[in-house]
């Protein structure tokens, strides 16, 4: 094979790259990518000194932020281990995420193929923004957990990595760059595994912008293959929010820098998905490529909840994720925290900071008291959290809807406790001045270490809302800062099926099936179909908000329903087919309603004052 025949030459190139390095305490990683062939890339590491006969080297089965057990170690192949003679050594495969090294104190190198994760057709696909991508000429996404493992028990020393790239590329990063000599070469230097996988890479033509926003120096960086959309666009729209945000944050920026990385994609995702993946310093985003005005809000919004992660879990987290554990993780109970109240914190600062106006917030919080509904009720919310990988896989996205709720609840009962002085941003500041990056705090503690830094009936809440099953407190909080909320009367709604999707260039993409109502059973709905056309309107992201409008105010219980999707056969071609069924009407969903009190009374309005930080 090319490849076996490639290697002597490969090691040989390597010994020339690497003339004066001796072994020691740390990982040195090269690549360069300007071998790539096809979606593959060789990788090299000059190996730390190890002192055991046998060592095994990992690649992550999952790592934080995903939720999801990917087995990264899938897409490596010729896997080589050597001496410093450049002799092999025996090397076993065994699992898809290690390969126990034998005669390991001789251990000089380890060299092996990666394969990209945008490109491949395994099993269990990766959400792109976690992914790898290899385009030799046109991009590269250096998700650094996709490229680069770790030797058992040695993930706390440092890395450095060296990457050769094309003449005219750039590699967008929050990683400082060290100086060298030579321009097409960049080298990175990381404590530890965590801080690496910590910090994603993306090797393209630059189209970049750098501002500074509250003390950060700020990079967006974008790849838009057709040039649709670029980083002046978005960045100018990103740093108004950015502006909005430390405002709300108390006028600083826990950060001296951060990078946005934008990968704007054509057609259909290989996931089904799309959306974006946070880490302390940076956020990496894998977006539809359509036209800026469009794509714009979905930017804020993202944007928004991603940039504050640099709160928590960067500032705020449990051991759980501190000494996260790539290969076999336990998760924290605190999803509550680290996705529930951000996404609360990416809307209130929007309606805090005069970005949109009180009504169009109540309605966001309206969609996501509907949303929360579908989901199981019996269920905690920290039981769902320490499941979310196994048993409770499903209800993961309720962290989004009733995580934000729970945000929602838990700052009108700190305004109302403390009298309007004191508010769950307060608390999550107070948090991080406690704990703070390097101290994280031990699980089963934090609910008594927060009803200790506030008020009794804090701790009644999560004992109650979130380790408890009760229904949340919506209408008797808002009540209290004079907002009337309603969930009584039900209406009908004709039914779209009931599936899951997102939306791209080419349709709506079914992302799941398992709730199917009896109309998406009659339609025969299938993970991975692509509905191009509704009612003989083709569906395109500028237009999917009024055609499925139209749909639901004017379709009756009867009319027939004509659906054009492409479904993929068993040789992995995409078929169109037509789809007819009569409409259905769903099941009666509640009215839920907030109307703002005209007569509210002097301490009501100055309680919702204090709420909004206005």
């Amino acid at each position: 094979m090319k490849k076996i025949q490639n290697c002597t030459f490969f090691l040989l190139l390597l010994t020339c790259f690497f003339p004066a390095l001796a072994q020691h305490n740390a990982y040195h990683f090269h690549v360069n990518l300007n071998e790539a062939e096809g979606h593959t890339l060789p990788v090299s590491l000059l190996v730390p000194t190890i002192s055991q006969d046998t060592i095994s080297y990992f690649m992550p089965k999952i790592v934080p932020g995903t939720y999801s057990i990917y087995d990264f170690g899938r897409f490596l192949s010729d896997f080589e281990a050597t001496d410093k003679e450049g002799q092999p050594l025996e090397v076993k495969r065994m699992n898809d995420n290690e390969w126990q090294i034998y005669n390991a104190k001789n251990l000089y190198k380890i060299r092996y193929i990666v394969e990209d994760t945008y490109h491949t057709r395994k099993g269990n696909k990766i959400f792109e923004p976690a992914g790898t991508n290899i385009e030799p000429g046109k991009n590269f996404i250096i998700n650094q957990h996709g490229f680069f493992g770790y030797f058992e028990g040695m993930k706390r020393l440092p890395y450095t990595l060296e990457f050769v790239k094309p003449e005219t590329f750039f590699g967008s990063t929050s990683l400082k760059r060290q100086d060298n000599d030579d321009a097409q070469k960049d080298i990175f230097t990381v404590e530890n595994y965590n801080d690496l996988v910590d910090a994603p890479l993306m090797y393209c033509k630059p189209d970049t912008m750098v501002f500074e926003v509250g003390g950060a120096e700020i990079l967006v960086s974008v790849y838009s293959p057709n040039s649709i959309v670029g980083a002046k666009f978005l960045g100018d729209k990103i740093r108004k929010t950015l502006e909005a945000q430390k405002n709300y944050l108390g006028g600083t920026l826990p950060i001296d820098n951060y990078a946005f990385i934008l990968y704007l994609f054509r057609g259909r995702s290989g996931s089904g998905s799309y959306g974006a993946l946070e880490h302390s310093y940076s956020s990496f985003y894998y977006l539809p490529e359509i036209p800026g005005e469009f794509l714009a809000q979905s930017v804020i919004e993202i944007a928004a909840h991603e940039f504050f992660h640099i709160v928590t879990p960067l500032n705020i987290h449990s051991e759980e994720i501190h000494y996260f554990d790539f290969n076999d993780p336990k998760m924290s109970k605190h999803l509550w925290l680290y996705e529930g109240v951000v996404e609360y914190f990416a809307h209130h600062m929007q309606v805090s900071e005069a970005m949109i106006e009180l009504p169009e917030f109540l309605n966001t919080m309206k969609d996501k008291i509907i949303a929360a509904s579908r989901y199981r009720q019996d269920l905690s919310f920290t039981e769902m959290s320490l499941g979310c990988l196994t048993e409770h896989k499903k209800q993961y996205n309720n962290v989004y809807d009733k995580g934000a709720l729970i945000g929602l609840c838990l700052d009108l009962q700190l305004r109302i406790s403390s009298k309007g002085e004191r508010g769950l941003r307060d608390l999550i500041m107070e948090l991080s001045e406690k704990y703070g990056k390097d101290k994280p705090f031990k699980d089963e503690e934090l609910f008594d270490e927060i009803e200790a830094m506030t008020y009794p009936e804090i701790g009644e809440f999560f004992k109650k809302y979130v380790a408890g099953t009760e229904p949340l407190p919506i209408g008797e909080l808002f009540e209290q800062i004079g907002i009337y909320y309603s969930a009584t009367g039900k209406s009908p709604k004709v039914s779209f099926g009931n599936f899951e999707y997102d939306v791209t260039e080419e349709g709506i993409v079914v992302t799941d099936v398992s709730e199917l109502d009896d109309f998406g059973k009659s339609l025969e709905m299938q993970v991975g179909d692509i509905l191009t056309h509704l009612n003989k309107e083709k569906i395109t992201p500028e237009n999917i908000s009024q055609i499925l409008q139209k749909y639901h105010s004017q379709t009756r219980e009867g009319d027939n329903i004509d659906l054009v999707v492409l479904r993929e056969n068993k040789r992995g071609k995409y078929k169109k087919r037509k789809l007819r069924a009569s409409a259905k009407m769903t099941r009666l969903i509640p009215k839920h309603g907030f109307k703002i009190l005209d007569n509210a009374t002097d301490e009501q309005k100055a309680l919702r004052k204090a709420w909004l930080m206005q």
